[in-house]
C-alpha cells in the first residue's frame, strides 16, 4: 500500500479492530466502562478514517470514489457516521457498540485492494455523475448496514425474550419486547431501511443510469453489478411494501433485512467476481 493517506487508514483499521475486540467482551460482561472504551476507539477510528479520505481527496484532486479500496474505505466511514448519529439517541446507543466490527470488516476487505492514487482517471470516471452515483449509493448502503446490525440485535433480543417467557410461563417482558428491547431494534431496522432505500434508489439506480449513459452510451446493459443492484433494490422494496401495507414485522422482516445487506455486500464486490463494465476498480 502507498500514499500519504495510508497511515491514517491503518490507524483507523487498528482502532476499529480494538473496538471490535472490546465490543466482544462488552457483549458478555455488559460493563459501562467497556462500552465507553468501544465508543472512544470507534471515535478515534472515525476521525482517522475521515483524515484518510480528506488527504486522499486533496492529493488525487477528486473524491475517493473511483476504485474498490476507496469505495470500501468511504463505506466504512459512512457506516460509522450512521451509528454515531444513532448514539445521540440514548435508547438506541447500544447499536453504536457494533459499529466498529462492521467498519473493521469493510477496512480489512479494502486493504486487499491496491491503494495507489490515480492522478489521471480513465474517461468513464471523469464525471460528476459518478460522484453523485457512488456517494448516494454508499450512504444508502451504510443505512442498510445499520438496519443489518439492528435486525441481528432484534433476533437476539426476541429469542432471549421468548426463552425468558418460556421459563416464567408468561409473555416476554419489557426488556425483550418493550421500549428497551426488541421492538426498538425492529423499529430502527425499518427506519434505517426507510432512509437507505431512497438514497440507494437515486444513487445506485437513477444517477448510475445517467452516468452509464454518459460513460458507455447506454443507461442499462444488464451488467452483473447493475443486475445485482436491481436485486438488492427489489429485496428492500419488498420489505418496505410488506411493512407499510401489511404491517409486517418480527423475525421474517429481520431476516429479510439481513439477506438484503448480504446481497448489498456481494454487489459491492460483484465486479471483481463477475467482471463487467464495473470491473475498473
Amino acid at each position: 500500500m502507498s500514499g500519504p493517506d495510508v497511515l491514517f487508514f491503518w490507524v483507523a483499521l487498528w482502532c476499529y479492530l480494538g473496538g471490535t475486540v472490546v465490543a466482544s467482551f462488552y457483549a458478555g460482561l455488559r460493563r459501562k466502562s467497556l462500552r465507553r472504551l468501544v465508543l472512544a476507539l470507534t471515535a478515534v477510528g472515525f476521525a482517522s478514517n475521515t483524515v484518510a479520505l480528506v488527504v486522499r481527496t486533496v492529493v488525487s484532486g477528486h473524491l475517493p470514489v473511483t476504485n474498490l479500496y476507496e469505495y470500501l474505505t468511504f463505506f466504512a466511514w459512512a457506516i460509522v457516521a450512521g451509528f454515531l448519529i444513532i448514539w445521540r439517541r440514548k435508547e438506541l446507543d447500544l447499536l453504536t457498540v457494533f459499529a466498529a466490527p462492521v467498519a473493521f470488516a469493510m477496512m480489512v476487505v479494502a486493504s486487499l485492494f491496491p491503494a495507489r492514487i490515480e492522478q489521471q482517471l480513465i474517461p468513464a470516471l471523469q464525471s460528476y455523475w459518478l460522484t453523485i452515483h457512488v456517494t448516494l449509493a454508499v450512504l444508502g448502503e451504510a443505512a442498510f448496514a445499520v438496519a443489518f446490525v439492528s435486525a441481528v440485535l432484534f433476533l437476539v433480543a426476541n429469542r432471549r425474550g421468548a426463552a425468558a417467557a418460556a421459563v416464567d410461563g408468561g409473555t416476554p417482558g419489557e426488556d425483550a419486547r418493550g421500549p428497551a428491547g426488541a421492538d426498538r431494534f425492529d423499529e430502527m431496522t425499518y427506519r434505517a431501511i426507510g432512509i437507505g432505500f431512497p438514497l440507494f434508489t437515486v444513487g445506485a439506480l437513477f444517477a448510475g443510469a445517467v452516468w452509464a449513459q454518459r460513460a458507455w452510451g447506454t443507461p442499462w446493459s444488464w451488467d452483473p453489478k447493475e443486475t445485482s443492484s436491481l436485486i438488492v433494490w427489489l429485496v428492500y422494496a419488498i420489505y418496505l411494501h410488506a411493512r407499510l401495507v401489511r404491517g409486517w414485522r418480527g423475525n421474517g422482516a429481520a431476516i429479510l433485512s439481513i439477506v438484503g445487506f448480504a446481497l448489498t455486500f456481494l454487489t459491492i464486490l460483484g465486479s471483481r467476481i463477475l467482471g463487467g463494465l464495473h470491473s475498473y476498480g
